[in-house]
């Protein structure tokens, strides 16, 4: 009964956090030392961002509503996904391009003991995925604000997911060799991207990338394919490479 209460005031103090820093709210370790609640520290703040710079809350619920709309399930088939990944539960995952956290919070339920890293380029992203962690009381979810050019992920990180984010880079070839620089030996990178021809959902034409291409783009970063999901999703390439 009291939960909705809970989940307003975590929402009310993330924002306050986020626009005011985090020393007016500061936790006493010595007082609380068992706490396993999310950092409240806002992501932004850490790379300097100012948040009354950002867009405004409404215009950014429109292009996450866009992002998390129900239809996308029917043929994006998250749970599908998550599941051909055979995850054991305890994996650390960066999920490049995490966007409003569509696949950031399914795989966070899938890793219990494990941890999510949410990276984006769009400072509004990472505080909607930082006060949804909070309110939600996600507690193996971080969110990261990163450059448009810096595939960086965390070390010790076992598998990066990419969904729909590598025909937006400019220069590919450059952007994997640091991803797999980034990576230690035997860590993998689940790639999504719509397939060729005409289709209900996806990029323009000429913004795709080919099944070809992407071998050749993987291959030529130190990246070797293991596994081809090819009866898993129906508009898109859902494969599975090894560093």
């Amino acid at each position: 009964m009291n939960s909705p209460k809970i989940s307003s005031f975590g929402s009310i103090v993330a924002i306050l956090i986020c626009l005011t820093g985090a020393n007016a709210f500061a936790i006493d370790e010595k007082a609380a030392p068992h706490a396993t609640k999310p950092a409240i520290d806002c992501p932004l703040r850490k790379h300097g961002v100012d948040p009354h710079a950002l867009r405004p809350f409404a215009e950014v619920e429109t292009y996450i509503e866009f992002l998390e709309r129900p239809d996308r399930a029917e043929w994006q088939k998250p749970d599908s996904v998550v599941e051909a990944l055979a995850l054991s539960g305890n994996e650390t995952i960066a999920n490049l391009g995490a966007g409003s956290g569509y696949f950031s919070f399914r795989l966070a339920a899938a890793v219990p003991k494990g941890k999510v890293w949410a990276i984006d380029i769009e400072p509004e992203m990472i505080r909607h995925i930082h006060h949804k962690a909070l309110t939600t009381q996600v507690s193996n979810i971080e969110s990261v604000l990163t450059a448009l050019d810096d595939p960086s992920v965390p070390e010790g990180t076992d598998l990066v997911f990419v969904c729909d984010v590598l025909h937006h880079v400019q220069e590919q070839s450059a952007w994997l060799k640091r991803l797999q620089g980034a990576l230690r030996p035997g860590a993998k990178i689940a790639l999504i991207e719509f397939r060729e021809g005409e289709l209900p959902q996806g990029p323009p034409e000429a913004m795709k990338i080919s099944r070809p291409e992407i071998l050749r783009l993987m291959n030529g970063a130190g990246f070797r394919l293991v596994s081809d999901h090819v009866d898993v999703l129906p508009y898109q390439h859902f494969l599975v490479f090894e560093r």
